[in-house]
C-alpha cells in the first residue's frame, strides 16, 4: 500500500530534479520561447506590437508551449531510458506500470506549468498584456491537458517501436504552432484546413479556452454550442490511444501491461565492442 504513493512521488520528484540539474539549458529555452513570441507578434503586427488581440494570441501560444514540452518529454524520456537500459526496470517494478506513467505525467505537467507560468508572466509584464483568470477555464484546461498528454504518450509509443523519431516530434510541434490556432484562429482557415486542424491536439482546447477566458463565455454556453462536448470526446480518445500505444508495446507477463510487466527490450542477443568496452545493446521491438 505504501509502495504505490512512494513510487508516484519518486517519479514526480525525479522529473523535477532532472529539469533543475539542467537549469542552464532551461533558462535558454525559456528565453527563446519568450523572444519568439515577441518576434511573431512584431511580424504579425506588420512592424509594431499591437495590444489588441495579444491576450488571445498569448493564450494560444502558452497552450502550444505546453504541447511542445509534453510531446518532446514523453518521447525523449522513453528513448533515453531505452538507450541506457533502464526502461526494462520500469516495467519490472512491483508497482503497476500505469501508476509510474501517471507519476511521470504529473511530474512533466508540474515542470511544464512552472515553465509556462514564467514565460507567461514575463510576457504579460513586458508587453502589458491583461489575461484574466477565470475559474470556469479550469475544466476546458484540464480536458486539454488530458488529451495533450495522451497524444504525447502516443508519440512515446512510437518511440519504443522506431527508436529515433526526434524529427517527427519536431515536425509535430512546428505543425501545431501554425495549425492549432495558436497564431491565427482556425476560423480564418479554409474549410478543409479548419476541419483538419480541429483533429489535432490542443486546437479545440485553445478554441474553447479563448471563448471562456477572452470572450467571457460561460461553460454552459460552450457546452451547448458543442465545442466543449467535442473537446471532451477528443481528449478521451487521445488518452486511450496514448495509453495503449505506450503500455501496449510491452510483452505481457504476470499481470500484463496494467500490472507487473516487462517491456520488450529482450533479447539482449548481441554484444558489441566499442573502444575496448563490451556494451550490451537492447533490441527494442
Amino acid at each position: 500500500m505504501i509502495a504505490a504513493p512512494l513510487a508516484l512521488y519518486a517519479e514526480v520528484i525525479k522529473e523535477l530534479i532532472i529539469t533543475w540539474n539542467y537549469r542552464a539549458n532551461l533558462v535558454i529555452e525559456l528565453l527563446t520561447i519568450a523572444v519568439l513570441f515577441i518576434f511573431i507578434s512584431y511580424f504579425f503586427g506588420t512592424g509594431a506590437i499591437a495590444n489588441q488581440g495579444l491576450p488571445a494570441f498569448l493564450l494560444g501560444y502558452l497552450i502550444w508551449f505546453y504541447a511542445a514540452i509534453a510531446i518532446s518529454s514523453m518521447s525523449s524520456n522513453l528513448l533515453n531510458e531505452a538507450s541506457v537500459g533502464t526502461l526494462e526496470q520500469l516495467y519490472m517494478s512491483p508497482v503497476p506500470t500505469w501508476l509510474l506513467f501517471v507519476g511521470r505525467v504529473i511530474g512533466t505537467f508540474l515542470k511544464s506549468t512552472i515553465m509556462v507560468a514564467i514565460v507567461g508572466m514575463t510576457l504579460m509584464l513586458v508587453l502589458r498584456i491583461s489575461l484574466p483568470v477565470d475559474a470556469e477555464a479550469i475544466p476546458p484546461f484540464v480536458l486539454t491537458m488530458v488529451g495533450l498528454f495522451g497524444f504525447g504518450y502516443a508519440i512515446g509509443g512510437l518511440t519504443l517501436i522506431y527508436k529515433q523519431i526526434t524529427s517527427v516530434t519536431n515536425l509535430v510541434n512546428n505543425l501545431l504552432l501554425f495549425l492549432n490556432g495558436a497564431l491565427l484562429p482556425i476560423q480564418y482557415f479554409p474549410e478543409w484546413l479548419e476541419t483538419t486542424a480541429r483533429m489535432l491536439p490542443t486546437t479545440q482546447g485553445i478554441d474553447v479556452l479563448r471563448k471562456v477566458v477572452v470572450d467571457g463565455a460561460s461553460l454552459s454556453a460552450v457546452w451547448e454550442d458543442g465545442s466543449m462536448v467535442f473537446l471532451t470526446v477528443q481528449s478521451v480518445v487521445f488518452l486511450l490511444v496514448g495509453s495503449f500505444s505506450t503500455l501496449g508495446n510491452v510483452s505481457r507477463s504476470g499481470e500484463g501491461p496494467w500490472g507487473n510487466t516487462r517491456v520488450a527490450l529482450l533479447p539482449f542477443d548481441r554484444l558489441r565492442v566499442n573502444g575496448g568496452f563490451v556494451l550490451r545493446l537492447p533490441n527494442v521491438t
